[in-house]
């Protein structure tokens, strides 16, 4: 299967440094200008990951990003020129997958490209295909998340944290392991991404995120899955 990769950004050649890298990498790609037509896009082309740019004309990568959201898990990359903590923490919090600075290598573009198609449509590894904790359920085969039967929407960052988490109930995991599961280059030094990952997870699948069923925080260490619940 050939993915469709949906890049957006308002200089050119980007955009076409981009797509010759992605195509040479034997992925199909369609390339807008700003947000509007990314949203546009997104809604005819189906893609199986998108990358927009932050700072574009007509509407920016941000509020791209959270109508591309409400429709889609689909995965998201963020390319920006800034390097603010804070658009970290925004980028994390609309539900991107990964963050990139630029100027960056396109070798190293097509690398988390590549990375997110993995962990989105291809296998975990030779893992137990199901895991379940309480009313909590993931499949691994599937990428499939229920609660009580029903079907709960992750990204694909979401969903290697908590199958990494709920593989090892119990297991106490440091932020940096866990970002290193993710295998999230882009944040090797931000470890405050997990928090804001964690933050989202629990706001799909607990009852009270305030008062969490399933991941526990363990203070100054990271995070685990809770047994028996």
């Amino acid at each position: 299967m050939v993915h469709k990769i949906l890049v957006a950004d308002d200089e050119q050649t980007i955009l076409d440094t981009v797509r010759a890298y992605l195509m040479e990498a034997g992925l199909q790609v369609v390339t807008v200008k700003n947000g509007r037509e990314a949203v546009f896009a997104f809604r005819h082309e189906n893609p199986a990951l998108v990358i927009l740019d932050v700072m574009m004309p007509e509407m920016d990568g941000w509020e791209a990003a959270r109508l591309i959201r409400k429709e889609s898990q689909v995965p998201l990359l963020f390319l920006t020129a800034r390097v603010d903590d804070i658009d970290h923490v925004t980028g994390l919090e609309i539900g991107a997958d990964e963050y990139i600075t630029k100027p960056f290598s396109p070798r190293v573009l097509v690398a988390h490209v590549r990375a997110l198609l993995r962990r989105t449509y291809g296998e975990l590894g030779n893992v137990a295909p199901v895991w379940r904790v309480g009313e909590l359920e993931v499949n691994s085969e599937t990428h499939t998340v229920t609660r009580a039967g029903t079907r709960i929407e992750l990204t694909p960052t979401e969903f290697e944290l908590l199958a990494t988490l709920i593989a090892r109930p119990g297991r106490v995991f440091s932020r940096v392991e866990l970002l290193d599961r993710l295998q999230g280059q882009s944040f090797a030094a931000f470890e405050r991404a997990i928090d804001v990952h964690i933050k989202n997870l629990r706001a799909k699948i607990e009852t009270d995120p305030r008062e969490p069923q399933y991941i526990e925080t363990v203070f100054g260490v990271g995070y685990r899955m809770r047994e028996g619940k």
